[in-house]
């Protein structure tokens, strides 16, 4: 049988609650290995088990807080707010910088509002994130958190309100000046980027609290719940949960948060046949490389032990089939 088929031991003689409180230690101790602080919580889609590292510390979002604005538009798109298929011309020149996306481009392009929240998610484009929470609304994003509870998780803005405050703190004048100057380990450089007091900020509970019952389908309808699914499992970085998780048959649905020091990662792991297993490893690194592959590798690592120690067979008639509404 393969490892992706092979459910976990259910020997009595091993205690879960003493599995778990073991996985915890482990967690705690492949952080310090790789030289960084992390945060970490893990649930089971289905029923109460769950491993927590400070799951309840509030840490920086950075990019994660993309999450909860692709949430917004989905249920704007249900309320028939907002038309998915309908197009926007966007240039380059214009918008947000970043890496990927639409701001790696060189010419105006137009694309539906679905397509820009597919970019937005599975290649963190920054541009389409400003685009679309200027459809949306930074209300809407809020109306997400009351309405699910969400009380620890505030969003203060888009990536551009998070580089304006970055130009400010390293007292630079381009974004790229900035990102350089946050990549100066021999600069120790304190910025509201950092701080979960000034910027947008979650704890890994509510983010696995979220996508727990983003999963359930009692968030949004059949076809966006399906929406979400598919979308999330098309991310394209694979360093870091996913990496933990190479099997055949196994999904890895996921969102990354990277700014400066802060490495993070939130995402759904179903095993077939399996309760799916929602974990969130937020981190901060000592050193302030660009690339810390170590860093990656740790959070990978970390949700390996983690969904390892939470894996259980579905029982049917307590977890809905895939885009079913509870």
């Amino acid at each position: 049988m393969s490892a992706a088929g092979r459910r976990p031991s259910s020997a009595a003689s091993v205690d879960p609650a003493d599995s778990r409180r073991a996985a915890a230690d482990r967690i705690r101790e492949v952080f310090a290995d790789a030289g960084c602080t992390g945060w970490l919580h893990a649930r089971r889609c289905g029923g109460e088990a769950e491993i927590s590292v400070g799951g309840h510390a509030r840490v920086v979002t950075a990019s994660v807080y993309k999450l909860v604005l692709f949430v917004a538009f989905c249920r704007g798109v249900d309320a028939g707010l907002i038309d998915p298929a309908d197009r926007l011309t966007i240039d380059p020149a214009d918008c947000t910088p970043g890496p990927t996306g639409i701001a790696a481009l060189h010419d105006p392009v137009t694309m539906s509002r679905r397509d820009l929240a597919t970019s937005m998610m599975t290649v963190s484009d920054n541009a389409a994130a400003d685009v679309l929470l200027g459809e949306v609304g930074l209300g809407a994003v809020e109306e997400v958190l009351t309405d699910l509870g969400l009380t620890e998780t505030r969003i203060v803005g888009g990536t551009a309100d998070v580089h304006r405050g970055l130009l400010r703190d390293t007292d630079t004048h381009t974004t790229a000046e900035a990102f350089a100057a946050l990549a100066d380990n021999d600069e120790a450089r304190s910025v509201a980027a950092y701080d979960p007091a000034y910027t947008s900020a979650t704890t890994p509970e509510e983010m696995t609290r979220l996508l727990r019952v983003l999963w359930s389908g009692t968030v949004l309808s059949p076809g966006q719940t399906a929406f979400v699914r598919a979308v999330m499992a098309k991310q394209v970085w694979p360093h870091r949960i996913a990496a933990a998780f190479p099997h055949r048959g196994v999904t890895v649905a996921g969102k990354t948060g990277t700014i400066g020091v802060i490495r993070n990662e939130v995402a759904v792991v179903e095993f077939p046949r399996e309760y799916p297993i929602a974990v969130a490893v937020f981190t901060r690194a000592a050193r302030a490389d660009p690339q810390l592959p170590v860093v990656d590798a740790a959070i990978a690592e970390a949700a390996r032990i983690a969904v390892t120690a939470l894996r259980h067979p579905v029982d049917p008639d307590e977890w809905p089939e895939p885009g079913a509404r509870r």
